[in-house]
């Protein structure tokens, strides 16, 4: 007798075994599986973000100061200028200056360009809300549109602050027929309306 409740105890291990290991298994190829998936949405998400952080850069290769990035057209006062990279008495004696510490023109934010107004920016004051600026560099042309108007003072910084979006903000010094150095800025601060 004791054989006989011995051997079915033993078949029932055997059973209670088996089911055990059948009843686990099923989750643990489930799980594996779901990994598996979670892994390749992962490794796709990261390949399309990849894809648009490429897609969105304008600029692959930065400029180095006192280079050539472009042309800015103003169609207000009829005038092309060349936009030279860097802010320095050399790069505002060639053209237009990009602020270097700013954003390239067609980029998110704030693109900062300054000249002087007894040179390039002789006819600046001409121009006001709703007239456009053009800017064609390396990665294509960007039409602004002038939102404001603002005359600050010389030291005044908020012209190089980030801005949400794309935006131009062209400066000179002002008033424009002020003999020796200017105690204000003129200000026109554009909004991207066009790639």
């Amino acid at each position: 007798m004791t054989r006989n409740i011995r051997f079915v105890l033993g078949a029932a291990a055997i059973i209670a075994g088996a089911w055990l290991l059948l009843s686990n298994i099923q989750p643990f190829f489930t799980a594996t599986k779901s990994n598996h998936a979670k892994e390749e949405v992962v490794q796709a998400k990261d390949s399309i973000q990849k894809t648009k952080t490429e897609e969105n850069v304008l600029y692959p290769h930065r400029p180095k100061l006192g280079e050539k990035i472009g042309e800015l057209y103003i169609p207000k006062i009829s005038s092309t200028l060349p936009i030279i990279h860097g802010t320095n008495e050399e790069e505002l004696e060639k053209g237009v200056g990009h602020f270097a510490g700013s954003v390239l023109p067609g980029e998110d934010d704030n693109s900062v360009l300054s000249g002087h107004r007894d040179t390039v920016f002789r006819k600046l004051g001409k121009v006001g809300i709703g007239d456009l600026l053009i800017v064609t560099t390396s990665a294509g042309e960007f039409t602004y549109k002038v939102r404001k108007v603002r005359i600050v003072d010389a030291d005044d910084k908020t012209v190089i602050v980030p801005k949400p979006r794309a935006t131009l903000t062209v400066t000179t010094c002002y008033p424009f027929h002020f003999i020796g150095d200017a105690p204000e800025r003129y200000v026109l601060v554009a909004d991207l309306v066009k790639k």
